[in-house]
Protein backbone atom coordinates (compact mmCIF):
# COMPACT_ATOMS: atom_id res chain seq x y z
CA UNK A 1 0.00 0.00 0.00
CA UNK A 2 1.41 3.42 -0.97
CA UNK A 3 2.07 6.14 1.66
CA UNK A 4 -0.74 8.20 0.05
CA UNK A 5 -3.21 5.32 0.41
CA UNK A 6 -2.17 4.77 4.03
CA UNK A 7 -2.60 8.47 4.79
CA UNK A 8 -6.02 8.61 3.15
CA UNK A 9 -7.16 5.47 4.96
CA UNK A 10 -6.08 7.03 8.25
CA UNK A 11 -7.93 10.27 7.46
CA UNK A 12 -11.08 8.46 6.39
CA UNK A 13 -10.92 5.81 9.09
CA UNK A 14 -11.18 2.91 6.63
CA UNK A 15 -8.71 0.45 8.16
CA UNK A 16 -11.43 -2.20 8.20
CA UNK A 17 -13.90 -0.66 10.66
CA UNK A 18 -15.98 2.46 10.20
CA UNK A 19 -15.51 5.43 12.45
CA UNK A 20 -18.28 5.82 15.08
CA UNK A 21 -19.35 9.24 13.77
CA UNK A 22 -20.27 8.02 10.30
CA UNK A 23 -21.70 4.71 11.53
CA UNK A 24 -23.89 6.57 14.03
CA UNK A 25 -25.26 8.84 11.29
CA UNK A 26 -26.00 5.83 9.11
CA UNK A 27 -27.81 4.02 11.92
CA UNK A 28 -29.90 7.09 12.79
CA UNK A 29 -30.92 7.38 9.15
CA UNK A 30 -31.78 3.67 9.12
CA UNK A 31 -33.86 3.37 12.27
CA UNK A 32 -34.82 6.93 13.29
CA UNK A 33 -34.06 6.24 16.95
CA UNK A 34 -31.06 7.44 18.92
CA UNK A 35 -31.52 4.55 21.35
CA UNK A 36 -31.39 1.85 18.66
CA UNK A 37 -28.64 3.67 16.77
CA UNK A 38 -26.53 3.81 19.93
CA UNK A 39 -26.91 0.08 20.53
CA UNK A 40 -26.05 -0.72 16.92
CA UNK A 41 -22.92 1.46 17.13
CA UNK A 42 -21.76 0.11 20.48
CA UNK A 43 -22.23 3.44 22.25
CA UNK A 44 -24.16 4.30 25.37
CA UNK A 45 -27.24 6.50 24.98
CA UNK A 46 -25.39 9.43 26.64
CA UNK A 47 -22.27 8.94 24.51
CA UNK A 48 -24.40 8.84 21.35
CA UNK A 49 -26.09 12.14 22.24
CA UNK A 50 -22.72 13.73 23.02
CA UNK A 51 -21.40 12.56 19.65
CA UNK A 52 -24.46 14.01 17.86
CA UNK A 53 -24.15 17.36 19.63
CA UNK A 54 -20.46 17.49 18.69
CA UNK A 55 -21.23 16.65 15.06
CA UNK A 56 -23.88 19.38 14.88
CA UNK A 57 -21.50 21.93 16.42
CA UNK A 58 -18.70 21.07 14.00
CA UNK A 59 -20.77 21.05 10.81
CA UNK A 60 -21.89 24.14 8.94
CA UNK A 61 -25.53 23.11 9.39
CA UNK A 62 -27.08 20.61 11.84
CA UNK A 63 -26.78 17.00 10.68
CA UNK A 64 -29.28 15.52 13.17
CA UNK A 65 -32.45 16.96 14.69
CA UNK A 66 -35.08 15.84 17.16
CA UNK A 67 -38.49 15.31 15.56
CA UNK A 68 -41.46 15.75 17.89
CA UNK A 69 -44.89 14.17 17.47
CA UNK A 70 -46.26 12.45 14.42
CA UNK A 71 -47.81 9.00 14.10
CA UNK A 72 -44.64 7.39 15.46
CA UNK A 73 -44.36 9.73 18.41
CA UNK A 74 -41.28 11.52 17.09
CA UNK A 75 -37.66 10.45 17.00
CA UNK A 76 -34.21 11.47 15.81
CA UNK A 77 -33.66 12.05 12.10
CA UNK A 78 -30.98 13.27 9.72
CA UNK A 79 -31.39 16.66 8.12
CA UNK A 80 -30.85 17.18 4.40
CA UNK A 81 -27.31 18.25 5.31
CA UNK A 82 -26.79 14.99 7.19
CA UNK A 83 -27.95 12.90 4.23
CA UNK A 84 -25.76 14.98 1.93
CA UNK A 85 -22.79 14.24 4.19
CA UNK A 86 -23.48 10.50 4.01
CA UNK A 87 -23.78 10.80 0.25
CA UNK A 88 -20.37 12.49 0.08
CA UNK A 89 -18.87 9.72 2.21
CA UNK A 90 -20.45 7.11 -0.07
CA UNK A 91 -18.94 8.88 -3.06
CA UNK A 92 -15.51 8.82 -1.42
CA UNK A 93 -15.88 5.11 -0.65
CA UNK A 94 -16.72 4.29 -4.25
CA UNK A 95 -13.97 6.48 -5.61
CA UNK A 96 -11.23 5.58 -3.14
CA UNK A 97 -9.42 3.25 -5.53
CA UNK A 98 -9.19 6.12 -8.02
CA UNK A 99 -8.99 8.94 -5.49
CA UNK A 100 -6.43 10.91 -7.46
CA UNK A 101 -8.89 11.17 -10.37
CA UNK A 102 -11.71 12.06 -7.98
CA UNK A 103 -9.57 14.76 -6.37
CA UNK A 104 -8.70 16.14 -9.78
CA UNK A 105 -12.31 16.42 -10.93
CA UNK A 106 -14.01 17.42 -7.63
CA UNK A 107 -11.28 18.91 -5.43
CA UNK A 108 -13.54 21.17 -3.38
CA UNK A 109 -16.04 18.41 -2.51
CA UNK A 110 -13.25 15.98 -1.65
CA UNK A 111 -11.37 18.43 0.57
CA UNK A 112 -14.54 19.60 2.34
CA UNK A 113 -15.56 16.01 3.12
CA UNK A 114 -12.06 15.16 4.38
CA UNK A 115 -11.87 18.26 6.56
CA UNK A 116 -15.28 17.55 8.06
CA UNK A 117 -14.36 13.94 8.81
CA UNK A 118 -11.16 15.03 10.52
CA UNK A 119 -13.13 17.44 12.71
CA UNK A 120 -15.55 14.68 13.68
CA UNK A 121 -12.81 12.33 14.85
CA UNK A 122 -10.65 14.91 16.64
CA UNK A 123 -10.36 14.07 20.34
CA UNK A 124 -10.19 16.94 22.86
CA UNK A 125 -11.13 17.18 26.52
CA UNK A 126 -13.35 20.25 26.07
CA UNK A 127 -17.04 19.37 25.93
CA UNK A 128 -17.90 22.40 23.77
CA UNK A 129 -16.26 22.49 20.34
CA UNK A 130 -17.70 24.72 17.62
CA UNK A 131 -16.63 25.24 14.02
CA UNK A 132 -16.62 28.83 12.82
CA UNK A 133 -14.76 31.53 10.94
CA UNK A 134 -12.85 34.52 12.25
CA UNK A 135 -15.08 37.57 11.86
CA UNK A 136 -12.86 40.19 13.49
CA UNK A 137 -9.47 40.54 15.19
CA UNK A 138 -8.74 43.45 17.54
CA UNK A 139 -5.02 43.54 18.28
CA UNK A 140 -3.64 44.98 21.50
CA UNK A 141 -0.19 45.43 22.97
CA UNK A 142 -0.06 41.85 24.25
CA UNK A 143 -3.41 40.18 23.64
CA UNK A 144 -5.86 40.11 20.76
CA UNK A 145 -9.65 39.84 20.88
CA UNK A 146 -10.85 37.38 18.24
CA UNK A 147 -14.53 37.19 17.34
CA UNK A 148 -15.58 33.88 15.81
CA UNK A 149 -18.81 33.64 13.81
CA UNK A 150 -20.69 30.39 14.33
CA UNK A 151 -23.51 29.13 12.14
CA UNK A 152 -26.88 30.81 12.44
CA UNK A 153 -25.54 34.17 13.60
CA UNK A 154 -24.14 33.12 17.01
CA UNK A 155 -20.68 34.45 17.90
CA UNK A 156 -17.97 33.52 20.39
CA UNK A 157 -15.24 35.90 21.56
CA UNK A 158 -11.77 34.70 22.57
CA UNK A 159 -8.85 36.58 24.10
CA UNK A 160 -5.51 35.08 23.06
CA UNK A 161 -1.98 36.41 22.81
CA UNK A 162 -0.80 38.30 19.74
CA UNK A 163 1.84 35.58 19.29
CA UNK A 164 -0.92 32.96 19.14
CA UNK A 165 -2.69 34.93 16.40
CA UNK A 166 0.52 34.92 14.36
CA UNK A 167 1.37 31.28 15.11
CA UNK A 168 -2.10 30.08 14.09
CA UNK A 169 -2.09 32.31 11.01
CA UNK A 170 -5.41 33.88 11.98
CA UNK A 171 -7.02 36.52 9.82
CA UNK A 172 -10.56 37.45 8.87
CA UNK A 173 -12.20 34.48 7.19
CA UNK A 174 -9.91 31.83 8.70
CA UNK A 175 -11.74 28.61 9.63
CA UNK A 176 -11.20 27.78 13.30
CA UNK A 177 -12.48 25.59 16.11
CA UNK A 178 -13.53 27.36 19.31
CA UNK A 179 -13.40 25.24 22.48
CA UNK A 180 -14.71 25.81 26.00
CA UNK A 181 -14.78 23.37 28.90
CA UNK A 182 -18.25 22.72 30.31
CA UNK A 183 -17.32 23.70 33.92
CA UNK A 184 -16.31 27.15 32.60
CA UNK A 185 -19.90 27.80 31.46
CA UNK A 186 -22.25 29.25 34.07
CA UNK A 187 -25.99 29.56 33.63
CA UNK A 188 -28.36 32.42 34.31
CA UNK A 189 -31.94 33.47 33.73
CA UNK A 190 -33.33 36.90 32.84
CA UNK A 191 -29.80 38.13 32.19
CA UNK A 192 -29.08 41.64 30.94
CA UNK A 193 -25.91 41.72 28.85
CA UNK A 194 -24.93 45.19 30.04
CA UNK A 195 -24.92 44.03 33.67
CA UNK A 196 -22.16 41.42 33.16
CA UNK A 197 -18.46 41.73 32.35
CA UNK A 198 -18.30 38.38 30.52
CA UNK A 199 -18.00 38.83 26.76
CA UNK A 200 -19.79 35.59 25.87
CA UNK A 201 -23.49 35.41 26.70
CA UNK A 202 -25.30 32.88 24.51
CA UNK A 203 -29.07 32.77 24.83
CA UNK A 204 -30.85 29.49 24.21
CA UNK A 205 -33.31 26.92 25.49
CA UNK A 206 -32.53 23.90 27.67
CA UNK A 207 -32.67 20.71 25.60
CA UNK A 208 -31.96 18.17 28.34
CA UNK A 209 -30.37 17.71 31.75
CA UNK A 210 -28.13 14.85 32.85
CA UNK A 211 -28.39 14.80 36.67
CA UNK A 212 -25.44 13.88 38.86
CA UNK A 213 -24.75 13.41 42.56
CA UNK A 214 -23.18 16.86 42.96
CA UNK A 215 -23.21 18.46 39.49
CA UNK A 216 -25.73 18.43 36.66
CA UNK A 217 -24.89 18.54 32.95
CA UNK A 218 -27.16 20.98 31.13
CA UNK A 219 -27.33 21.00 27.33
CA UNK A 220 -28.69 24.17 25.70
CA UNK A 221 -29.89 24.54 22.11
CA UNK A 222 -28.88 27.83 20.49
CA UNK A 223 -31.08 29.49 17.84
CA UNK A 224 -28.37 29.02 15.20
CA UNK A 225 -28.37 25.23 15.54
CA UNK A 226 -25.35 24.75 17.83
CA UNK A 227 -25.47 23.49 21.42
CA UNK A 228 -23.72 24.58 24.62
CA UNK A 229 -23.03 22.21 27.51
CA UNK A 230 -22.60 23.51 31.05
CA UNK A 231 -21.70 21.62 34.22
CA UNK A 232 -23.17 23.43 37.23
CA UNK A 233 -23.96 22.26 40.74
CA UNK A 234 -27.24 20.42 41.14
CA UNK A 235 -28.24 22.96 43.81
CA UNK A 236 -27.73 25.84 41.37
CA UNK A 237 -29.79 24.11 38.68
CA UNK A 238 -32.64 23.59 41.16
CA UNK A 239 -32.49 27.12 42.61
CA UNK A 240 -32.66 28.63 39.10
CA UNK A 241 -35.56 26.28 38.25
CA UNK A 242 -33.72 25.14 35.14
CA UNK A 243 -35.63 22.46 33.23
CA UNK A 244 -36.05 21.31 29.62
CA UNK A 245 -37.68 24.05 27.56
CA UNK A 246 -36.60 26.89 29.87
CA UNK A 247 -34.79 29.85 28.31
CA UNK A 248 -31.34 30.40 29.83
CA UNK A 249 -28.12 32.28 29.20
CA UNK A 250 -24.84 30.38 28.88
CA UNK A 251 -22.09 32.66 30.15
CA UNK A 252 -18.32 32.25 29.89
CA UNK A 253 -15.28 34.52 29.81
CA UNK A 254 -13.36 35.20 26.61
CA UNK A 255 -10.21 33.98 28.38
CA UNK A 256 -11.87 30.54 28.73
CA UNK A 257 -12.10 30.12 24.94
CA UNK A 258 -9.34 28.19 23.15
CA UNK A 259 -8.89 28.44 19.37
CA UNK A 260 -7.48 25.83 17.02
CA UNK A 261 -7.01 25.50 13.28
CA UNK A 262 -7.37 22.20 11.40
Amino acid sequence: MSPLSQTLRHILGWSGDEKPAITLLEQIDLCGSINRAARATGLSYKAAWEKIETLNNLSENPLVIRQVGGSGGGGTVLTDEGRRMLHEVAVLRREFAAFVDFFGTRPEDALNALKTLRRFEMKVSARNVWAGTVARIEKGAVNSVVTVALKGGDTVVAVITDNSVIRLGLETGTEVLAMVKAPSVILGRDIRRESLSARNILLGRVARIVPGVVNDEVIIDLPGGSTVTAINTSESVRSLEIAPGVEVAAIFKASSVLLAVV
